[in-house]
């Protein structure tokens, strides 16, 4: 079972391992991982609020915007899934681009559903804080079986986004992605639901990291592990809160 790290690709098996322990100023710590968390964060929103920004100004820049960082938001994400040490710089890259995407998707959703996207972001950062009580006070336990079970949920639910991205190609849409009908809106609800519980994989293996004398780099990759949570959670609140609108 402890081939079944995480279901965060983030936090693959064996990546604190092979950091090896350290002590000292060059060891992983709470704060220093808040910190990056938190540097990460403002610069999703910084970025984000630059592409909301094109709708008044230039509103045809925000598909080239969205299209740079969807893709440049992929390949420094996997760069730094694959080559952890680089995190410190990757990451912020990273977070810089993802920001234009989600920027773009926001006022997409905004121009539709007025201040939708606030209510988006509000209901993540209170699910974040419902799911660290949780796990802070071990209601929620990151057990091998949770890990399997969440794992295998978030992989049929890849295969169902993956297979609807490929039979779109050919004009077809798969149903309950998109669907406001009951079921749609239930399917949305499980995969929020998916969503915020990779954050208690997030907590435990942050928690982990500190623990083990994982080394400072480990800080910027905890904190581009759960900022990839983050905005898992909400671009599935968000099409959620669409669907209940319609």
């Amino acid at each position: 079972m402890d081939a079944i790290r995480s279901s965060n690709p983030a936090f693959r098996n064996g990546v604190l391992g092979r950091s090896g322990a350290v002590t000292g100023e060059g060891a992983m710590t709470l704060g220093g991982t808040t910190a990056k968390t938190a540097i990460l964060l403002a610069l999703v929103i910084g970025s984000a609020g630059y592409t909301w920004a094109q709708v008044g100004t230039d509103p045809d820049r925000i598909g080239f915007l969205m299209m740079i960082g969807v893709i440049g938001g992929l390949v420094f994400s996997l760069a730094t899934i694959f080559v952890p040490r680089w995190a410190p710089f990757t990451a912020p890259l990273y977070a810089v681009l993802q920001g234009l995407a989600l920027g773009g998707i926001s006022a997409l959703y905004n121009a539709r559903y007025k201040g939708l996207p606030a209510q988006a972001v509000m209901l993540t950062f209170a699910i974040f804080a419902v799911m660290l009580v949780l796990y802070r006070f071990r209601v929620i336990r990151a057990t091998e079986k949770f890990r399997s079970v969440l794992m295998a949920a978030a992989l049929g639910l890849m295969l169902y986004y993956l297979a609807n991205l490929v039979v779109g190609f050919f004009g077809i849409n798969l149903p309950l992605i998109n669907s406001a009908s009951p079921m749609g809106i239930g399917f949305s609800v499980i995969a929020a639901g998916i969503a915020a519980f990779f954050l208690i994989l997030d907590f435990d293996l942050v928690e982990e990291g500190i623990q083990r004398g994982a080394p400072k780099h480990m800080e910027w990759y905890a904190g581009f592990s759960l900022l990839l949570t983050l905005v898992w959670l909400y671009l599935e609140l968000i099409r959620l809160l669409g669907k209940l609108r319609r």
